[in-house]
């Protein structure tokens, strides 16, 4: 398992119990055979993967998150996400899922947003709990990145 230190600055006294996620998502094709993988910082255990036989990349980063976020938030009172995904960071540290709600879900061309019955109960969780989002450059040599990687590209492969 990777051995990286945690990303989150707060202290545990800061915040309470605080844990870090990073979360993953992979796809064989765009759309086809994905999957998603989360495993906690530093020692990467406890971890969840799944899989989707057609799917999208930004479904499985989504998924990642989600179930991460299910797995994790009975447990902790913070959880810290750290994610390769700018579809999913920028999503929430710039507030586009509030425009979303409230346009309908649409959105800034008026189209339907994708994948709004993961993005409905993620901002659920996101909203009554503690998350931060962090974004950390994908396929950068970051252990536990390359952990959850490994993760969702072997459930994809598991549809295949």
């Amino acid at each position: 398992m990777p051995d990286n230190p945690s990303l989150f600055s707060a202290s545990a006294n800061d915040l309470g119990d605080v844990v870090t996620v990073f979360t993953d998502g992979a796809c064989s094709g765009n759309p086809g055979p994905g999957g998603w993988g989360w495993a906690v910082s530093p020692d990467g255990s406890p971890s969840g993967a799944g899989s989707e036989a057609n799917t999208t990349n930004q479904r499985m980063e989504l998924a990642a998150v989600l179930e991460a976020l299910r797995a994790l938030t009975p447990e902790y009172s913070a959880v810290h996400v750290v994610s390769d995904s700018t579809y999913v960071v920028n999503c929430f540290r710039d507030g586009w899922w509030k425009k979303w709600k409230r346009n309908g879900w649409k959105n800034s061309k008026r189209e339907p947003v994708a994948n709004v019955d993961l993005w409905e109960p993620l901002i659920e969780l996101v909203t009554t709990n503690e998350i931060s989002f962090e974004w950390v450059k994908g396929h950068s040599g970051n252990p536990m990145n390359d952990f959850v990687d490994e993760l969702a590209v072997a459930a994809a492969q598991q549809v295949e």
